[in-house]
């Protein structure tokens, strides 16, 4: 089972001249406390062109220490790392492998580098006796990896061409203690802050590589990997228009840039989806649908023939991930609904329905997203997208003006949108009026993301645009989770009165979903107007 811990550290390049500066000095540090040395032996993992190096993930399996088993450090902010930690085995556990699936897309995981490093621990007390950081004075010995069945003994230190295949150097790293992130209402960086101007006063500089791994594979000729990969794992798009001097950019530019941006955003989520980090499946479903619509919209800039392929299978992700974040919305608007009423009015064991209701549908739904993201048909979607941002299916008007091409995509979506919200409009209430509003909501989504989309290249008034069409796309997103909401009550209402407990309170909280909704249709022409005025 794997285990997370958030590491919150600095890191500095000593000698092995460097001191340690009397750290008491630092506000709250009463103590020094000596842990000892340990000697810590580990071996990094990566793919022949290194997807994780190149996006400052590091796989390792290391012995010695109190932590010995396989680390997984996956980059939160600078500075900050999630490691996921699991026991000792000969092979990259599959707990950890899966977290990287979506960077190595199938390709072999190898040893790239081996690390020994001597390190004397010393940890930073308060007056209390309360760790508050760990001070780690490193001596490392890295080595190059070398074929298959090589012996892994010292080794010379160049190759047969003469590159260095081993280096050494000092450092010292500061930790926080586990824990110590965020305590008190203090993130803890102030600390670090005080540690590392007394380091720097000692001599000490602060590190130009972000780990051991970087620096092992810098100065064992390892550190550019061939065809430097984008964030998205993959090397640059070779159809990029490139931008001479100051000229400005073309449609193809701004519109590549956008979906290279949302190529990024669902590779990075897919270790945050499997770990079931807050908010990780909505964002990573916005952004598949983010991608399809620019597809659908700048079908002038990029060719239909190969990006509605892509738009069908981006369809298929973006619904397997709506079933998790579908039901999550819906719990938390039946649970805020069933808060609001009086006691009084909790006829019957409705919290415990609703609750088993909500586990239910959550562990079914859990296990089909993970089966998604194990599967081959996800594993094809992420090579296709990044085969197509090395090739991008460019035509001809991506080399035309930006703001040209993009300002008549977004006026297109819009006159579909405005044809919706007339029909939604002068629709009779019902089911006819819900449906079309459901339909208007779909079209503002894609009027929004055209127009964001084209922000960079439109401005203030793209940016306004936006602003107002998401407004619209929020009114009509909540009359259409009130509308699903009063399906799912009717059920638990039957379900309950079945089983005797009776459902009057289900009933209630449809009352006013209902009346939330006529709120909201009430609303929405006043909202509308504000839109149909702007001009970009």
């Amino acid at each position: 089972m794997a285990d997370t811990v958030r590491e919150v550290e600095r890191k500095y390049e000593t000698t092995d001249d460097t001191r340690l500066p009397d750290l008491t000095e630092v506000d709250r540090v009463a103590a020094v406390v000596e842990h000892g040395v340990s000697t810590l032996d580990a071996t990094y993992y990566d793919t022949a062109d290194q997807r994780l190096a190149a996006d400052g993930i590091t796989l390792r399996r290391r012995t010695g220490g109190h932590d010995a088993g396989w680390h997984l450090k996956l980059p939160v902010e600078p500075g900050v790392r999630d490691e996921v930690r699991a026991p000792l085995s000969d092979a990259p556990p599959r707990e950890l492998t899966a977290l990287v699936r979506s960077r190595v897309l199938g390709q072999e995981l190898a040893p790239v580098v081996r690390l020994r490093t001597r390190r004397t621990i010393r940890v930073l007390q308060d007056a209390a006796g309360t760790p508050l950081a760990e001070v780690a004075e490193d001596a490392v010995w890295a080595r190059r990896a070398g074929p298959p069945g090589e012996k892994t003994g010292p080794p010379d230190a160049a190759d047969e061409a003469g590159e260095a295949r081993e280096a050494r150097w000092h450092e010292i790293e500061v930790e926080l203690a586990e824990g110590r992130e965020g305590a008190g209402g203090d993130d803890g960086t102030g600390l670090l802050d005080e540690v590392g101007r007394l380091l720097v006063a000692a001599g000490a500089r602060p590190a130009k590589a972000p780990s051991k791994l970087a620096r092992a594979l810098d100065e064992t000729g390892q550190g550019e990997p061939a065809g430097r990969r984008a964030a998205s794992g993959r090397p640059r798009a070779k159809g990029a228009a490139k931008k001479a001097g100051k000229s400005a950019p073309t449609a193809g530019d701004i519109v590549l840039r956008y979906v290279r941006e949302q190529v990024r955003v669902i590779v990075e989520l897919d270790p945050a989806v499997r770990r079931d980090m807050p908010d990780s499946v909505h964002r990573m479903r916005v952004a598949t649908r983010r991608l399809r619509s620019a597809f659908r919209s700048y079908a002038k800039v990029l060719d239909r023939a190969v990006t509605e392929p892509i738009g069908i299978e981006l369809q298929w992700l973006a619904a397997e991930l709506g079933v998790d974040r579908d039901r999550e919305v819906l719990t938390e608007r039946l649970r805020a609904g069933l808060a609001e009423l009086p006691r009084s009015l909790h006829l019957g064991p409705v919290a415990a329905r609703l609750r088993i209701w909500s586990e239910r549908s959550r562990h079914g739904s859990r296990r089909t997203l993970l089966a998604v993201l194990d599967g081959e048909r996800y594993l094809a979607l992420l090579e296709t997208l990044h085969a197509f941002l090395e090739e991008p299916p460019l035509r001809k008007a991506a080399r035309r003006p930006a703001p040209e091409v993009m300002s008549a995509a977004v006026l297109k979506d819009y006159g579909r949108l405005a044809g919706r919200m007339e029909t939604a409009l002068g629709a009779p209430p019902g089911t006819a009026r819900d449906v079309a509003l459901h339909n208007a909501r779909k079209a503002a989504k894609r009027t929004r993301y055209a127009a964001e989309a084209a922000t960079p290249a439109l401005g203030k008034p793209a940016k306004k645009f936006t602003k107002r069409t998401k407004r619209v796309q929020q009114l009509l997103g909540d009359h259409q989770d009130s509308v699903v909401a009063r399906g799912t009550l009717r059920d638990l209402a039957v379900q309950a009165q079945h089983a005797g407990e009776g459902g009057f309170t289900f009933g209630l909280l449809y009352g006013r979903e209902e009346a939330r909704a006529a709120d909201r249709e009430r609303e929405l022409p006043g909202v509308w107007e504000k839109v149909s005025r702007l001009r970009l």
